[in-house]
Parts: structure tokens; C-alpha cells; sequence
């Protein structure tokens, strides 16, 4: 892959319930460790380029609905997770809290998620 093509990982969470930051966080977090498992695997190459240029993320905000649109155009060519709380704090159990796409090409993400607004 050459140096000028952009590899990052996005993790959108989830805007419409309430869920304390940690919990934010944490729930991100999954989301992060989960799709970057599922790049690693699928594809190597792209997450060497990532790790070797920082290891971008953004963190982003979307509704419901709008995650599992997003989810459904990404999952069949993106390593991509939809996290689901256990339930076991703020939440009822299988809650979707939040999910990441890569890393992949920005060039592959950006049409799905540009328009979300930055946590």
C-alpha cells in the first residue's frame, strides 16, 4: 500500500440512551479491540499500514438507527463489530452501545460515516 492511502479505525458510539463516560469508554474500547481482531485477520497488510502510521482512530456519535444502517452497508467488505452491553451496570443486557469499523482504508469509510459527529 503506498504512503499517500489513509488507514484509520472509526468506533461510533451510541447517542440515544445514557451511559455514563467510563462506560463510554469501555464500550468503545470493545469495539476497538474487537474489529481491530477481526482486521488483523482479514486483513494483515492493511493493519500493518495502520500500525506503522499511528494507529488512527475517531470517535464519533450516531442514533440507533443509524449505527445498524451504517453496520449493514459495512459488514460484508469492513472488519467491523456492533458491541452488545452484558448488562451487568447502567444497562439491559444486549443493549447495542456502540461498534467500530477497521482499520481499512479511509478511503472505504469515509462514505459511511463522515457525516457523524465527533464524540
Amino acid at each position: 500500500m503506498s504512503a499517500d492511502v489513509e488507514v484509520k479505525q472509526v468506533i461510533i458510539i451510541r447517542s440515544d440512551i445514557q451511559m455514563g463516560k467510563g462506560k463510554m469508554v469501555a464500550q468503545g474500547s470493545h469495539a476497538a479491540v474487537r474489529a481491530y481482531a477481526e482486521a488483523k485477520k482479514r486483513t494483515p497488510h492493511i493493519v500493518s499500514e495502520w500500525e506503522m502510521g499511528g494507529e488512527k482512530k475517531v470517535v464519533v456519535k450516531a442514533m440507533l438507527e443509524e449505527m445498524e444502517r451504517i453496520y449493514a452497508l459495512a459488514h460484508r467488505t469492513l472488519p467491523c463489530v456492533m458491541i452488545r452491553d452484558a448488562g451487568l451496570t447502567q444497562l439491559e443486557p444486549g443493549t447495542i452501545t456502540a461498534m467500530a469499523i477497521g482499520p481499512a482504508k479511509s478511503s472505504d469509510i469515509d462514505p459511511l460515516t463522515k457525516h457523524l459527529k465527533l464524540l
